[in-house]
């Protein structure tokens, strides 16, 4: 139970560190995301610097965790074997990359939107719960 706990916490600090991060990077802000995808215009580069960074973390963070079998908090490390590109992944890339651009907002800043009691955020987060029962049907049809 204690470890159960020290993992609930644990997800729950990443997630606010994360929630926080976006905010003072103005990720949160659909018109900042849509400078940044807007190159015909006034371009913002900010998101690219942000985006630098989180490779930069991610790279270290899975080297880290290739050379381990268990996470600091005792869990299994479990990390994806799939190299498959198939007709699911570019469709799904391509739904997501329109949907970012025509909304500006991607998971993670639509819930910290959702959060804040942003009307975009609850509707980002309305139309991404309808699209994973609308795949979870598609899919349970095949």
């Amino acid at each position: 139970m204690k470890n159960h706990l020290k993992t609930i916490w644990f997800a729950f600090a990443s997630g606010l560190i994360f929630g926080l991060g976006l905010i003072l990077a103005g990720m949160a802000n659909p018109a900042k995301v849509l400078g940044f995808l807007d190159i015909a215009g006034v371009w913002d580069p900010s998101l690219a610097f942000v985006m630098a960074g989180a490779i930069l973390v991610g790279v270290l963070t899975f080297l880290i965790a290739k050379k381990r079998t268990q996470s600091f908090l005792g869990l299994p490390i479990q990390l994806p074997t799939n190299r498959l590109i198939d007709k699911r992944l570019v469709f799904g890339s391509a739904l997501f990359g329109i949907g970012w651009g025509l909304a500006g907002i991607c998971p993670g800043p639509g819930i910290v939107l959702f959060g804040a009691g942003a009307e975009k955020g609850m509707v980002f987060v309305g139309a991404l719960i309808l699209g994973v029962l609308v795949f979870r049907g598609l899919d349970r049809s095949r």
